[in-house]
This record gives C-alpha cells, sequence and structure tokens, in this order.
C-alpha cells in the first residue's frame, strides 16, 4: 500500500478519483430525499439557465457588434466583465457550488501532481465558470460570422484567460478557507460582507445626486486598467484585429505571465495542504471556574404563561440566535431594503420614477417583502440543531411543544421587523388609508400562521444540517426550497387578488373582513396540525437524525 502512488500513474489516479465521486454520487442519489434534492435544485436551476442564456445572446451580439464597427479596442471590458463574474460570483453563491472537502484526498496515495489537477477540475465545474465558458463560446461563436481570422488568436487567448481564471479562484478559495478556519473571523468577514453588499444597493440613488462630481474621479482611474489581466486579453485580439503581429504576442506573453504567476502562487498552497497543514478552531484547555448555585429567586420561572417544554425550548431558540452572527446581521437586511426601495420607489422625490408609488400599494408590497424574507428559515427550523435533535426524542417534550417554541421565536423576530418597518414606512412614505392598514395586517396574519404549517411539515420531510459560521455548502434541501418558491407564489396571488377586491367591488373594508376569516381559519387549521406533525417526526426519526447528525 506504501507504494501505490508510484506504481499508479497520473491518469490513472484522477481516473479513480473521478470514478469514486461518481459512486458516491449515485448512491447518494438513491435515497428518496437526495432525489426530491435534486429536483428541487434542478427546478430552480432552470431560472439561472434563463439567465444565462439571455447573457450568452448578448455576448454574441456585442461581440459580433465590436467586430463589426471596429472597436476591437472595447475588448478589454469584455473580459473585464468576465472576470468580475468569475471571481464574484462564487462567493455570492457559495452554498450552491459544487463542494469537495479536498483533504479528504489526501487520506489516499495521490500524487501532488493529481491533486492539484483535480482542485482544478473542481473549479472548472462551478456554476460561474460554466457559465463564463458558455459565454466565451458565444464570443467564438460571433468571431467565426464577423471575422473568421481571428478565431485562432481569440481561442488561445480565451484558452489561457480561463485556465487564469479558474487558477484565481481556487488560490482566493483556499487564502479565504485558511482565513475563515476561526469562527470569529468568518463572522467578521460574514459581516462585511452583508454590509458591503447593502451599501451598493444605495449606489444608483448616490450616482444620481451626486455623479456629477463622481464621473470624473472614475475616468482618472480608467487608464490604470491597462494593468489588469482582462486588459492584456482585450489587448490581444485589438492588436491581431489591427495586424500589430508584434503587440499581440506581447500583450499575449502578458497574459501567460499573470497565468504562471498564480499557477506558482496555487502551487505553493497546494503543497502547504498536501504536506499536512490542518486548520483548526479548537482552543487551547482552561480551568473550569466554578459556578455560584442559583438562589430560589434566580430559578424562578418569569415566564409563566408557556408550558415548561415550550419555554424551555424558546429560550435555547434565543441562545442560538445571539450565537448565530450569520443570522443576527440578516435581520438588518429588510429594514435596510425598505429604506432603499422608499427612497427608489416611493416617497416625495423617487430617484426611478418621476411619481412615486402610493402608500396604498407600497404598504402591502413591502410587508409582503419582509414575510418573504424573514419566514424562509422557518422551513428548515431543525437546521441548526445538528446531534441536539437526538435530544427531543429523549426529552419529555412532543414535538407540538418543540415547533410551537420554534414558530414562536419566529413571530416574535418578525412582529419586531414589522414595528420597525411599519414605522420607516410612515416616516418616509406615509402610512396607507385605514382599510387598506387593517386589510394587510390581516394578511401578514393570514400569510405567516399559513406558511408555518407548511414549514413545519417541510421541515421534518426534507431536513438539511446548516453549520454556525460556515459559509459553503449552507443551503437548505432543494425540495424545501421548491416548496418555499410554491407557497410564496400561493400565498402572494391569494392576497393580491383579495386585496384588489376591495377596488372592483367598491367596498373598502372588504379585504379586510376576508382576511380576517382567513387569518382565523390559518390558525385553526395551525393548531390542528401540531399533533400531525408529532406523529410524523416519530415516524421520521431515522431520517431526521442521518441527516442532522452527519
Amino acid at each position: 500500500m506504501a507504494d501505490v502512488s508510484g506504481r499508479t500513474g497520473l491518469g490513472d489516479q484522477i481516473r479513480l478519483v473521478a470514478w469514486l465521486r461518481w459512486r458516491v454520487l449515485r448512491n447518494s442519489i438513491s435515497n428518496k430525499n437526495r432525489r426530491l434534492d435534486l429536483i428541487g435544485l434542478i427546478f430552480s436551476g432552470f431560472f439561472s439557465l434563463l439567465f444565462v442564456t439571455g447573457v450568452t445572446v448578448a455576448f454574441f451580439f456585442v461581440t459580433k457588434s465590436l467586430f463589426e464597427q471596429h472597436l476591437e479596442s472595447l475588448f478589454g471590458l469584455v473580459f473585464l466583465a468576465l472576470l468580475v463574474w468569475w471571481q464574484a460570483f462564487p462567493i455570492l453563491l457559495a452554498g450552491f457550488a459544487p463542494q469537495f472537502p479536498f483533504r479528504t484526498l489526501l487520506r489516499f496515495p495521490v500524487k501532488l501532481s493529481a491533486f492539484y489537477i483535480i482542485g482544478m477540475a473542481y473549479g472548472l465545474a462551478d456554476s460561474a465558470a460554466l457559465a463564463a465558458l458558455l459565454w466565451m463560446l458565444a464570443m467564438l461563436a460571433a468571431t467565426v460570422v464577423a471575422q473568421p481570422s481571428a478565431v485562432p488568436v481569440l481561442l488561445l487567448t480565451c484558452l489561457l484567460f480561463a485556465v487564469m481564471n479558474v487558477t484565481i479562484e481556487r488560490l482566493l478559495g483556499a487564502w479565504v478557507e485558511k482565513l475563515l478556519a476561526k469562527r470569529k473571523t468568518r463572522e467578521v468577514f460574514f459581516t462585511l460582507f452583508i454590509l458591503t453588499m447593502v451599501s451598493l444597493q444605495f449606489l444608483n440613488p448616490l450616482m444620481q445626486r451626486y455623479g456629477h462630481t463622481l464621473l470624473p474621479m472614475v475616468r482618472s482611474w480608467v487608464p490604470y486598467l491597462w494593468l489588469l489581466p482582462s486588459s492584456f486579453a482585450g489587448d490581444t485580439v485589438a492588436q491581431f484585429a489591427g495586424h500589430h503581429w508584434g503587440a499581440a504576442v506581447v500583450k499575449l506573453c502578458g497574459l501567460a505571465v499573470y497565468t504562471g504567476i498564480f499557477t506558482m502562487l496555487l502551487w505553493m498552497r497546494y503543497t502547504q495542504l498536501y504536506s499536512g497543514e490542518e486548520l483548526s478552531e479548537g482552543v487551547r484547555p482552561a480551568r473550569t471556574e466554578r459556578r455560584a448555585a442559583l438562589s430560589v429567586e434566580d430559578a424562578r420561572e418569569t415566564v409563566t404563561f408557556l408550558p415548561p417544554q415550550v419555554l424551555a425550548v424558546f429560550r435555547k431558540e434565543l441562545l442560538y440566535l445571539k450565537r448565530n452572527t450569520f443570522l443576527f446581521f440578516g435581520l438588518i437586511f429588510p429594514p435596510t431594503m425598505l429604506l432603499f426601495f422608499s427612497v427608489q420607489f416611493a416617497g416625495p422625490h423617487p430617484t426611478a420614477f418621476k411619481k412615486g408609488v402610493p402608500p396604498d400599494l407600497f404598504f402591502p408590497g413591502m410587508m409582503a417583502y419582509l414575510v418573504l424574507i424573514l419566514i424562509a428559515p422557518s422551513y428548515n427550523c431543525f437546521a441548526y440543531e445538528g446531534k441536539g435533535i437526538q435530544t427531543y426524542f429523549t426529552a419529555p417534550a412532543r414535538f407540538r411543544e418543540i415547533l410551537l417554541a420554534k414558530n414562536l421565536i419566529t413571530v416574535s423576530i418578525i412582529l419586531c421587523e414589522i414595528v420597525l418597518c411599519v414605522a420607516l414606512v410612515g416616516w418616509r412614505v406615509g402610512l396607507p388609508t385605514t382599510p387598506v392598514l387593517f386589510a394587510t395586517l390581516a394578511a401578514i396574519v393570514f400569510s405567516i400562521v399559513g406558511q408555518l404549517t407548511i414549514a413545519n411539515w417541510a421541515s421534518l420531510s426534507y431536513p438539511r444540517k446548516i453549520e454556525f459560521g460556515k459559509m459553503q455548502g449552507q443551503r437548505n434541501s432543494g425540495m424545501s426550497v421548491l416548496i418555499l418558491f410554491g407557497m410564496q407564489i400561493l400565498f402572494g396571488g391569494v392576497s393580491t387578488l383579495v386585496l384588489f377586491s376591495g377596488r372592483w367591488t367598491g367596498n373598502a373594508w372588504l379585504p379586510a373582513e376576508i382576511f380576517a376569516v382567513l387569518a382565523a381559519a390559518a390558525l385553526a387549521g395551525y393548531f390542528s396540525s401540531l399533533d400531525s406533525c408529532t406523529q410524523l417526526a416519530e415516524k421520521r426519526k431515522e431520517i431526521l437524525i442521518d441527516a442532522l447528525c452527519r
């Protein structure tokens, strides 16, 4: 066994690892939940395919237009867009990217070269990389139509540019993995990332107000873009189209130098991994301090209207909320986006329209958006339990009480967010008329309670484990996402029809009356479903433990 790596060729090692991964994937699909998860992901990916197809058509016509109008000097901007997409989108889609724990390969006697090539292959399997490769093929197809003589140089440039981007993406991933080995570092990184994404939403309003002062500053930065590898790729094509062969070769060599530098850095990083580098966030043992005994006053319950089982789980969920920095900072996102939408589409001076959206339409829309964002985690409410899910089956509590406590913390969070957002809407846009206000509040009750009933069933049927402080691979089950998507469409469509029924009939209070009946029915259905969920949890005990304890 010690000499397996020496007697097995590089190609054989890669083939064996690929065969192993294929067997693991095929065996996982034999599980019913994994098959449903795959179906949900395929359905969700259909909309991504539409986006990629539209951008592919755009790349084709842009490339064709640049050749026909002799604007080859702008190819650097096209390659810059590919570079930004290739490096930025995997961060935004980290939870859905192909995941592979490379350290598990080190259990097998693989060579360092095989380890490196497999890492590069997984970089090509990334969704952003596949989309970028498809867009490059569209550029080549447009070149065949517009200027066939430039096909060889564009093909060579695209191949070199693709290798460089995959290398950079894998290098950034390896460095970020080392940087985020500690939980505190991950939380700081995630906080900065969320703040950056939220800040970008306000870029358009700021540009409209201060664009005349920012535009000259941006133009002064444009000449420095020639230092980027995308400029070398674009200039290679431009110089070749202009019959400047020497300049084209120099630019291509510059792109090759970039690729070589990043390849060397990635090889050094993978060498450290191959040599046995271990990233751990464990802390050294410390002396345990003796806790003081609780007095009778401290041990006395302050919330007496809740059953003790519900209260215990409710307190545990509050502690989880404090511990989960990702979710905690996620609560800042909905009010911030509501403030952004009020600047763009409503208020006395909207930046997107000449006339703002009236409060009677803006207020229900924003409340629907708020419920959409905050109710989503309930469709996988056992995500952070891990091995603690076994405690629920041994504790003197039914899943009726457990689900009630989890739903109660969700309702409490949504209630606090709604109060804050109603105050923001009242300040920025103004509150709607009284019938619309009461109808919207009743619709919120109907939507939340109705969706919590479905979410409890989805959480028990399609659980998916999520770890604290981790970004890669953290997503719900594909079937759970599909159910969430369908329920949002269903409840949103019903609520829209009911809200507009007041205008169609001329009775302003009719939507409030209908939503009051629907909310009462949803409440009755919710409490009657809790016992059924308890029985379902017992039936799916093994599935829950298997999914959350792995």
